[in-house]
C-alpha cells in the first residue's frame, strides 16, 4: 500500500471565497428542513407498522 506523504487542505476548493453569513444562514436552515422531513417520515413509517402488527 501506498502511503500519502502530503495532507491536502480541504478548507476551501477551488479558490472560492469563504460563504458569507446570508448563504450559511440559507444552508443551515434548508439542513434543519431537511432533518424535519425526514423525522415526519420516520414516525410515519413507525406508526404504518405498529398499525400492522396483530395486537
Amino acid at each position: 500500500m501506498k502511503n500519502k506523504l502530503k495532507e491536502l487542505n480541504v478548507d476551501s476548493i477551488g479558490g472560492q471565497a469563504p460563504l458569507t453569513k446570508e448563504e450559511e444562514l440559507v444552508i443551515s436552515a434548508f439542513i434543519k428542513a431537511n432533518k424535519e422531513k425526514l423525522k415526519i417520515g420516520k414516525s410515519r413509517k413507525t406508526a404504518r407498522l405498529k398499525s400492522a402488527l396483530p395486537a
